[in-house]
Protein backbone atom coordinates (compact mmCIF):
# COMPACT_ATOMS: atom_id res chain seq x y z
CA UNK A 1 0.00 0.00 0.00
CA UNK A 2 3.13 2.36 0.63
CA UNK A 3 5.98 1.07 -0.57
CA UNK A 4 6.74 2.07 -4.03
CA UNK A 5 7.85 -0.75 -6.57
CA UNK A 6 11.79 -1.03 -7.56
CA UNK A 7 10.72 -2.64 -10.29
CA UNK A 8 10.33 -0.32 -14.14
CA UNK A 9 7.98 -0.19 -16.50
CA UNK A 10 9.37 -1.95 -19.86
CA UNK A 11 9.52 1.43 -22.72
CA UNK A 12 6.14 2.64 -24.61
CA UNK A 13 4.31 0.82 -20.83
CA UNK A 14 2.30 2.97 -19.05
CA UNK A 15 0.71 2.23 -15.27
CA UNK A 16 -2.25 4.70 -13.73
CA UNK A 17 -3.03 3.82 -9.74
CA UNK A 18 -5.82 6.40 -8.48
CA UNK A 19 -5.97 6.17 -4.72
CA UNK A 20 -8.65 7.41 -2.47
CA UNK A 21 -8.38 7.96 1.22
CA UNK A 22 -9.67 9.77 4.27
CA UNK A 23 -6.82 10.81 6.82
CA UNK A 24 -9.42 10.35 9.72
CA UNK A 25 -8.06 12.14 13.24
CA UNK A 26 -9.92 13.39 16.41
CA UNK A 27 -10.86 16.59 15.26
CA UNK A 28 -10.60 16.53 11.17
CA UNK A 29 -10.91 14.20 7.77
CA UNK A 30 -8.46 15.07 5.33
CA UNK A 31 -10.64 13.48 1.95
CA UNK A 32 -7.99 13.32 -0.60
CA UNK A 33 -6.99 11.50 -3.70
CA UNK A 34 -3.61 10.53 -5.28
CA UNK A 35 -2.66 9.33 -8.36
CA UNK A 36 0.22 7.47 -9.57
CA UNK A 37 0.63 8.19 -13.46
CA UNK A 38 3.30 7.02 -14.43
CA UNK A 39 5.60 6.11 -17.98
CA UNK A 40 8.13 3.55 -19.47
CA UNK A 41 10.74 6.01 -21.40
CA UNK A 42 13.28 2.91 -21.60
CA UNK A 43 13.23 -0.50 -19.81
CA UNK A 44 15.23 0.73 -16.78
CA UNK A 45 14.05 4.29 -16.94
CA UNK A 46 10.33 5.01 -15.86
CA UNK A 47 9.06 8.90 -15.34
CA UNK A 48 5.60 9.84 -13.94
CA UNK A 49 3.67 12.73 -12.37
CA UNK A 50 1.44 12.67 -9.15
CA UNK A 51 -0.75 15.30 -8.36
CA UNK A 52 -3.10 15.39 -5.58
CA UNK A 53 -6.68 16.20 -4.49
CA UNK A 54 -7.79 17.54 -1.06
CA UNK A 55 -11.08 18.46 1.02
CA UNK A 56 -10.50 18.71 5.11
CA UNK A 57 -13.43 18.61 7.15
CA UNK A 58 -12.82 19.94 10.42
CA UNK A 59 -14.74 20.37 14.29
CA UNK A 60 -16.83 23.64 14.30
CA UNK A 61 -15.76 26.32 11.37
CA UNK A 62 -12.93 25.92 9.17
CA UNK A 63 -13.75 23.33 6.81
CA UNK A 64 -11.88 23.59 3.33
CA UNK A 65 -14.07 25.73 0.79
CA UNK A 66 -13.94 23.26 -1.70
CA UNK A 67 -11.92 20.54 -3.26
CA UNK A 68 -8.04 21.82 -4.02
CA UNK A 69 -5.12 20.93 -5.77
CA UNK A 70 -2.64 19.61 -3.32
CA UNK A 71 1.22 19.53 -4.01
CA UNK A 72 2.42 17.63 -7.44
CA UNK A 73 5.10 15.55 -7.49
CA UNK A 74 7.24 14.44 -10.71
CA UNK A 75 9.55 11.70 -10.26
CA UNK A 76 11.65 9.51 -12.28
CA UNK A 77 13.09 5.93 -11.16
CA UNK A 78 16.05 4.26 -12.53
CA UNK A 79 16.43 0.73 -12.41
CA UNK A 80 20.13 -0.50 -11.37
CA UNK A 81 19.72 -4.65 -11.11
CA UNK A 82 17.03 -7.18 -11.53
CA UNK A 83 15.88 -9.90 -9.68
CA UNK A 84 16.32 -13.38 -11.39
CA UNK A 85 14.69 -16.45 -9.59
CA UNK A 86 17.55 -18.87 -7.67
CA UNK A 87 19.70 -15.60 -7.27
CA UNK A 88 20.38 -13.26 -4.05
CA UNK A 89 20.33 -10.31 -5.72
CA UNK A 90 16.73 -8.13 -5.04
CA UNK A 91 15.53 -5.72 -7.75
CA UNK A 92 17.36 -2.62 -6.51
CA UNK A 93 16.13 0.94 -8.59
CA UNK A 94 16.84 4.98 -7.57
CA UNK A 95 14.34 7.15 -7.26
CA UNK A 96 14.21 10.78 -7.76
CA UNK A 97 11.45 12.79 -6.80
CA UNK A 98 10.56 17.01 -6.50
CA UNK A 99 7.54 18.37 -5.17
CA UNK A 100 6.30 21.13 -6.13
CA UNK A 101 4.27 23.84 -4.19
CA UNK A 102 1.33 24.05 -6.03
CA UNK A 103 -0.93 23.98 -2.98
CA UNK A 104 -2.43 26.60 -0.77
CA UNK A 105 -0.98 26.77 2.35
CA UNK A 106 -1.13 30.64 3.64
CA UNK A 107 -3.74 33.95 3.36
CA UNK A 108 -5.90 30.86 4.58
CA UNK A 109 -8.49 33.72 6.54
CA UNK A 110 -10.85 31.73 8.43
CA UNK A 111 -10.28 28.50 6.30
CA UNK A 112 -7.60 26.75 7.87
CA UNK A 113 -8.84 23.18 5.64
CA UNK A 114 -7.69 25.36 2.73
CA UNK A 115 -4.39 24.67 3.33
CA UNK A 116 -3.73 21.69 1.47
CA UNK A 117 0.24 22.36 0.12
CA UNK A 118 3.45 23.35 1.61
CA UNK A 119 4.81 25.93 -0.07
CA UNK A 120 8.10 24.64 0.08
CA UNK A 121 10.22 22.48 -3.03
CA UNK A 122 10.67 19.17 -1.75
CA UNK A 123 13.69 16.94 -2.96
CA UNK A 124 13.08 13.23 -2.36
CA UNK A 125 16.10 10.66 -2.81
CA UNK A 126 14.84 6.97 -2.34
CA UNK A 127 16.71 3.87 -3.05
CA UNK A 128 13.82 0.67 -3.61
CA UNK A 129 14.73 -2.41 -3.11
CA UNK A 130 12.38 -5.60 -4.01
CA UNK A 131 12.69 -9.52 -3.79
CA UNK A 132 11.22 -12.76 -4.10
CA UNK A 133 11.06 -16.04 -2.01
CA UNK A 134 9.25 -19.11 -2.25
CA UNK A 135 7.68 -20.78 0.83
CA UNK A 136 7.59 -24.22 1.91
CA UNK A 137 3.40 -24.26 0.59
CA UNK A 138 4.19 -22.94 -3.08
CA UNK A 139 3.29 -19.56 -2.67
CA UNK A 140 4.79 -16.47 -2.88
CA UNK A 141 6.26 -14.18 -0.81
CA UNK A 142 7.66 -10.79 -2.34
CA UNK A 143 9.20 -8.46 0.09
CA UNK A 144 10.23 -4.66 -0.62
CA UNK A 145 12.78 -2.39 1.45
CA UNK A 146 12.90 1.06 0.82
CA UNK A 147 14.88 4.09 2.30
CA UNK A 148 14.07 8.01 1.22
CA UNK A 149 15.90 11.41 2.70
CA UNK A 150 13.46 14.01 1.74
CA UNK A 151 15.26 18.09 2.29
CA UNK A 152 12.80 20.88 1.60
CA UNK A 153 13.25 24.53 0.43
CA UNK A 154 12.25 27.72 2.30
CA UNK A 155 8.30 29.02 1.86
CA UNK A 156 7.24 32.82 1.99
CA UNK A 157 4.72 32.65 4.33
CA UNK A 158 1.74 35.58 4.80
CA UNK A 159 -0.86 35.95 7.25
CA UNK A 160 -3.23 32.58 8.66
CA UNK A 161 -1.43 29.64 7.17
CA UNK A 162 -0.62 25.78 8.03
CA UNK A 163 2.59 26.66 9.91
CA UNK A 164 -0.08 28.19 12.53
CA UNK A 165 0.32 31.68 12.19
CA UNK A 166 -2.41 34.00 12.15
CA UNK A 167 -3.39 37.13 10.21
CA UNK A 168 -0.59 39.78 9.65
CA UNK A 169 2.30 37.52 9.90
CA UNK A 170 4.85 38.12 7.03
CA UNK A 171 8.03 35.78 7.19
CA UNK A 172 9.20 32.34 6.23
CA UNK A 173 9.14 28.87 6.93
CA UNK A 174 11.04 25.56 6.09
CA UNK A 175 9.86 22.52 6.04
CA UNK A 176 12.17 20.34 8.24
CA UNK A 177 14.36 17.39 6.47
CA UNK A 178 12.89 13.42 6.93
CA UNK A 179 14.58 10.37 6.87
CA UNK A 180 12.10 7.56 5.84
CA UNK A 181 12.26 3.64 6.02
CA UNK A 182 9.64 1.36 4.49
CA UNK A 183 9.13 -2.26 4.66
CA UNK A 184 6.51 -4.20 2.90
CA UNK A 185 5.31 -7.65 2.42
CA UNK A 186 2.88 -9.04 -0.02
CA UNK A 187 1.61 -12.67 0.64
CA UNK A 188 0.02 -14.66 -2.73
CA UNK A 189 -3.18 -16.24 -1.25
CA UNK A 190 -4.07 -17.40 -4.95
CA UNK A 191 -3.64 -16.13 -8.29
CA UNK A 192 -6.03 -13.48 -7.78
CA UNK A 193 -5.73 -12.32 -3.89
CA UNK A 194 -2.94 -11.28 -2.07
CA UNK A 195 -2.63 -9.75 1.55
CA UNK A 196 -0.28 -7.17 2.24
CA UNK A 197 1.64 -4.95 5.10
CA UNK A 198 3.72 -2.33 4.90
CA UNK A 199 5.67 -0.97 8.43
CA UNK A 200 7.41 2.35 8.26
CA UNK A 201 9.40 5.24 10.11
CA UNK A 202 9.69 8.23 9.92
CA UNK A 203 12.01 11.19 11.67
CA UNK A 204 11.70 14.49 11.09
CA UNK A 205 13.89 17.74 12.03
CA UNK A 206 11.14 19.81 12.72
CA UNK A 207 9.53 23.03 10.85
CA UNK A 208 11.34 26.66 11.43
CA UNK A 209 9.11 29.53 11.19
CA UNK A 210 10.54 33.08 11.06
CA UNK A 211 9.05 36.46 10.98
CA UNK A 212 7.15 39.19 12.64
CA UNK A 213 3.65 38.42 14.19
CA UNK A 214 0.57 41.25 14.86
CA UNK A 215 -0.48 43.91 16.56
CA UNK A 216 3.12 45.26 17.51
CA UNK A 217 5.49 43.28 15.04
CA UNK A 218 7.12 41.43 17.44
CA UNK A 219 9.66 39.24 15.91
CA UNK A 220 9.04 35.48 16.05
CA UNK A 221 11.53 32.06 15.64
CA UNK A 222 10.09 28.67 16.21
CA UNK A 223 11.15 25.40 15.92
CA UNK A 224 8.05 22.55 16.05
CA UNK A 225 11.00 20.24 17.40
CA UNK A 226 12.26 16.63 15.90
CA UNK A 227 8.95 13.79 15.63
CA UNK A 228 9.21 10.64 15.11
CA UNK A 229 6.04 8.81 13.45
CA UNK A 230 5.74 4.94 13.23
CA UNK A 231 3.22 3.27 10.68
CA UNK A 232 1.66 -0.19 9.55
CA UNK A 233 -0.82 -0.72 7.22
CA UNK A 234 -2.61 -4.30 6.38
CA UNK A 235 -4.17 -4.28 3.04
CA UNK A 236 -6.27 -6.66 0.62
CA UNK A 237 -5.34 -6.58 -3.33
CA UNK A 238 -7.79 -8.40 -6.01
CA UNK A 239 -6.62 -8.80 -9.44
CA UNK A 240 -9.05 -8.74 -12.32
CA UNK A 241 -6.36 -10.01 -14.77
CA UNK A 242 -3.12 -9.49 -15.09
CA UNK A 243 -3.18 -5.49 -15.93
CA UNK A 244 -6.56 -4.47 -13.88
CA UNK A 245 -6.53 -5.05 -9.71
CA UNK A 246 -8.00 -3.31 -6.45
CA UNK A 247 -6.33 -2.89 -3.32
CA UNK A 248 -8.26 -1.57 -0.03
CA UNK A 249 -5.99 -0.87 2.93
CA UNK A 250 -5.22 1.09 6.44
CA UNK A 251 -2.84 3.06 7.50
CA UNK A 252 -2.48 3.80 10.87
CA UNK A 253 0.17 6.40 12.26
CA UNK A 254 1.40 7.40 15.93
CA UNK A 255 4.19 8.43 17.46
CA UNK A 256 6.67 11.02 19.16
CA UNK A 257 5.25 14.81 18.76
CA UNK A 258 2.74 13.05 15.44
CA UNK A 259 -0.86 12.84 15.74
CA UNK A 260 -2.26 9.33 15.32
CA UNK A 261 -4.14 9.51 12.46
CA UNK A 262 -5.86 5.91 10.94
CA UNK A 263 -6.50 6.22 7.25
CA UNK A 264 -8.65 3.99 5.04
CA UNK A 265 -7.70 4.21 1.30
CA UNK A 266 -8.59 1.79 -2.01
CA UNK A 267 -7.16 2.25 -4.98
CA UNK A 268 -7.43 1.15 -8.66
CA UNK A 269 -4.52 -0.01 -10.41
CA UNK A 270 -4.18 -0.24 -14.38
CA UNK A 271 -1.14 -1.34 -16.58
CA UNK A 272 -0.97 -1.31 -20.09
Amino acid sequence: MLANSAATLPRGHFLIEPYVYDVSSPHSDGFGSLTYMLYGLTDRLTVGLVPVLGYTRMDGRGDSSGVGLGDISVQAQYRLTEFHEGSSLPTISLQLQQTLPSGKYDRLGDRPGDGLGSGADTTTLQVNTQTYFWLANGRILRMRFNVAQSVSGKARVRDASVYGTADGFRGSARPGNSFLVNAAWEYSLSQRWVLALDLTYRRNHGTVVNGAAPPDGVLIRRHTGVSEAFGFAPAIEYSWSGNLGVLFGTRVITGNHTATTITPAIAINYVH
